[in-house]
């Protein structure tokens, strides 16, 4: 990436100018009695290259401590998200190659960024077709179907290999997504498919419902999901207070959000990352939006599982959100 980006700094620059995005965080999460803490940066790179031409990519670096009797004992985690190359054929269809997130649902493209998510955990069954990685490496083509000021068909297709490196797993599978968005009121529907051609060969099947109405604060958002052994669903609600003295005011900067989610499990299989047992989870949200693109979210979740106990998760975060051009652009 950084020699792509020295290699067309006098390109771009008379183009557009390429972008640095990202968040950094500082998390805490308190299960069971046990507190983790860890700071956490995602840092998100978009290089155009001329109108039709995008390269964009993710990564993930963060340090997890966790105090003992002598002290405190710490791990590390460094991955990339995804790290794609991106061409506009036309204004229906966009050709996409390299390691980008696996098109299933909705959770794992829109949400998993951390100064956009509500809640810090994903949901239980973030795992259904997304192949556990999350990300899949090969090829997408995707776009509008059809659009008009009442309607927009959004469609999917990708097809991935097994890649077994460190830092670019991903599992051989195919699959898709398409989706109806009615602007008028601010409702989604979509379904998603996804198969796994490795051993043994399985079908993954999901749908959402999102609605944020037009005008509104109000925001609902949902999943359900199906693995071969094992279905779950999640939906969340959030509501910024910003009718209240409007979105700078003290009140209104608030927005309390609140997510339930249950799976549901018919056979053991270890490798659909979904609980082992039939699992419910509420969680309650906090969240607290600063000048500056800073934010503070806080919540409380209650886990039932049976065989395994119940337990209650605390977790709090400070997270600021940053954006710059990588140099000044040429007029």
């Amino acid at each position: 990436m950084a020699l792509a980006m020295l290699c067309t700094v006098q390109y771009g620059a008379a183009q557009d100018t390429p972008l640095l995005s990202g968040g950094i965080g500082f998390f805490t999460r308190t299960t069971g009695g046990d507190t983790t803490y860890f700071p956490y940066i995602k840092p998100v790179a978009a290089l155009p290259l001329g109108g039709h031409v995008l390269i964009e990519s993710r990564g993930s670096v963060a340090e997890f401590f966790s105090p003992t009797p002598r002290g405190y004992k710490s791990s590390s985690f460094k991955t990339v998200d995804y790290l794609q190359g991106d061409v506009s054929v036309g204004p229906h269809l966009t050709l996409v190659g390299g390691d980008f997130l696996t098109p299933f649902g909705t959770y794992n493209e829109r949400l998993t960024q951390i100064w956009i998510q509500t809640l810090q955990d994903f949901p239980l069954i973030y795992g259904v077709g997304t192949m556990n990685f999350g990300d899949s490496i090969g090829g997408m083509a995707r776009g509008s179907a059809y659009s008009n000021q009442h309607v927009n068909v959004t469609y999917a297709a990708y097809y991935s290999s097994n890649v077994t490196n460190q830092y670019f797993p991903s599992e051989r599978s195919s699959g898709g997504q398409t989706s109806v968005y009615l602007p008028d009121y601010g409702l989604e529907v979509g379904a998603s498919y996804g198969r796994s051609l490795g051993a043994p060969h399985e079908n993954y099947w999901g749908t959402h419902l999102w609605w944020e109405p037009i005008d509104s604060p109000f925001r609902f958002r949902s999943e359900w999901a199906k693995a071969p052994h094992a279905q779950g669903y999640w939906f969340e609600t959030d509501y910024r207070l910003s009718h209240f003295g409007g979105p700078d005011s003290p009140i209104g900067r608030l927005e309390p959000v609140f997510r339930m989610q249950q799976t549901f499990r018919d056979k053991p299989d270890p490798n659909d990352g979904l609980p082992s047992v039939n699992t419910q989870r509420a969680d309650f949200g906090l969240d607290y939006h600063l000048p500056h693109e800073v934010r503070i979210n806080t919540s409380y979740s209650r886990q039932f599982a049976p065989n395994n106990g119940n337990i209650n998760i605390w977790e709090t975060a400070i997270i600021y959100r940053f954006l710059f051009p990588a140099w000044k652009s040429r007029k």
